[in-house]
């Protein structure tokens, strides 16, 4: 059996790591994607909402604040990460349930969640991690449920193939061979998954950053 990958710090150092919510700001065109993902991922109230690799949990509160009457959990390995996110939360009104876990084992029965999404997690993982990620959000939605990812994908151009160099310098060329390839939707149709498209493409300083959906069979 493969050993488990280790756990990577949101920004590859975890002297980094108080640095996070800036960096993701300034580099990532974080509020237009983020907008578009949970415009897309169409949560209503009453549904179960999962945040896989929630880092400091500002998509998980931005879920609740757009659908106070979704019920929303985050998940991260990273403990450090977990605990600034716990305290972003307890300075809101909005109850998001923080869960320390990893993403290819995560503590959750079948059929727990309508809702996975999920925003610059997936590049972080090799290619086996990334297939058992898949394949646990597979198992964690209900028949129906739907995916939805934002994370980057296939260079736009010229110019975003090398701003992407940023980022595979930082988190590492093979963890981040997939996604610069567009192979995203590819692993989410062999754990699985179907209606599987690639739905929006932003021109960022790090790169194309893509937004992705699938739904469970």
């Amino acid at each position: 059996m493969t050993a488990p990958e280790a756990i990577k710090p949101a920004l590859a150092y975890a002297w980094l790591t108080p640095f996070y919510d800036p960096v993701v700001r300034w580099t990532t065109r974080e509020r237009a994607f983020k907008s578009r993902l949970l415009v897309q991922a169409g949560i209503c109230a009453g549904h179960r909402v999962l945040d896989v690799g929630c880092g400091t949990a500002t998509l998980a509160l931005a879920v609740k604040r757009a659908c106070p009457g979704a019920v929303v959990t985050g998940l991260d390995a990273d403990r450090t990460v977990l605990a600034r996110a716990a305290r972003k939360v307890e300075g809101t009104d909005d109850p998001v349930t923080l869960v320390e876990g990893r993403a290819d084992s995560m503590p959750f029965s079948d059929g727990t969640f309508d809702r996975v999404i999920s925003s610059l997690f997936f590049h972080h993982l090799d290619r086996a991690s990334k297939q058992r990620v898949f394949r646990e959000i597979h198992r964690l939605l209900v028949p129906g449920g739907e995916l939805h990812v934002a994370d980057w994908g296939r260079p736009g151009n010229t110019i975003m193939g090398v701003a992407f160099l940023t980022v595979q310098l930082l988190d590492g060329f093979s963890t981040t061979a997939d996604n610069r390839h567009g192979l995203l939707p590819a692993l989410m149709r062999e754990a699985g998954f179907r209606e599987v498209e690639s739905t929006h493409h932003l021109q960022t300083p790090c790169g194309t950053l893509s937004l992705y959906r699938a739904v469970r069979t």
